[in-house]
């Protein structure tokens, strides 16, 4: 949205930052089995910039579980030009979360729901 751009009308970086950590949070979520907090930005690049009227998605995979953390590759894409497509990369990251309990402190993470 507009709000969510710099005067050159790209979309702010910490917007797609913030998306970024959703998406792979939720990934990570599901691997763990429950509450995850993000503890590490690995790596995170900006390969072009995204523009109002881009149609962004996002794309999370596991790259690693640990005995508490899973670390996640994100990539995503953005769709330009609705009346001639275009797909182009647009950033990709890994990020790493840790699996948490209620009270909000380290858990293991049980091998055995792994999939």
């Amino acid at each position: 949205m507009p709000a969510d751009t710099n005067p050159a009308g790209d979309v702010f970086g910490g917007w797609i930052m913030s998306q970024v950590d959703i998406a792979g949070g939720i990934v990570a979520a599901q691997r763990a089995r429950g509450r995850v907090a993000t503890v590490a930005v690995n790596a995170f690049v900006f390969k072009q910039p995204v523009s109002v009227g881009d149609v962004v998605s996002f794309y999370a995979d596991v790259a690693r579980t640990g005995r508490t953390s899973v670390t996640v590759d994100v990539e995503v894409y953005a769709l330009r030009h609705p009346t001639d497509p275009l797909v182009v990369k647009v950033t990709e990251a890994t990020l790493t979360y840790v699996a948490v309990d209620d009270s909000g402190s380290k858990r293991e993470i049980d091998v055995a729901t792994e999939g």
